[in-house]
């Protein structure tokens, strides 16, 4: 019904940037927001951050001041701009939609992508 692709991951140094996009496609009423999370080995998979149609956002703690999250409601694209990136940052990250499907008497429901690699290493 509804299909994210993400793309945009990679190998980068430390210090480094990346810009990860996540595009919604398929019967989409509407989308209530989107997001990233990220999932490191042996890890819980944790929010990185989320922004909703009104333009409200949440960062996580460990990359506020170095990841910018922007959307794209025409497009139905999110993007998380990674900068400052560090060896921690490393994990596959998964794009996130809360989307209400066909019709407005359809409760939303949640969307994974999945998932794009992200290494930080020299």
């Amino acid at each position: 019904q509804v299909q994210l692709v993400e793309s945009g991951g990679g190998l980068v140094q430390p210090g480094g940037s990346l810009r990860l996009s996540c595009a919604a496609s398929g019967s989409i009423f509407s989308i209530y927001a989107m997001g990233w999370y990220r999932q490191a080995p042996g890890k819980q998979r944790e929010l990185v951050a989320v922004i909703t149609s009104g333009g409200s956002i949440n960062y996580a703690d460990s990359v506020k001041g170095r990841f910018t999250i922007s959307r794209d409601n025409a497009k139905n694209t999110v993007y998380l701009q990674m900068n400052s990136l560090k060896p921690e940052d490393t994990a596959v990250y998964y794009c996130h939609a809360l989307v209400r499907v066909g019709s407005p008497l359809i409760d939303p429901g949640d969307y994974w992508g999945q998932g794009t690699q992200v290494t930080v290493s020299s």
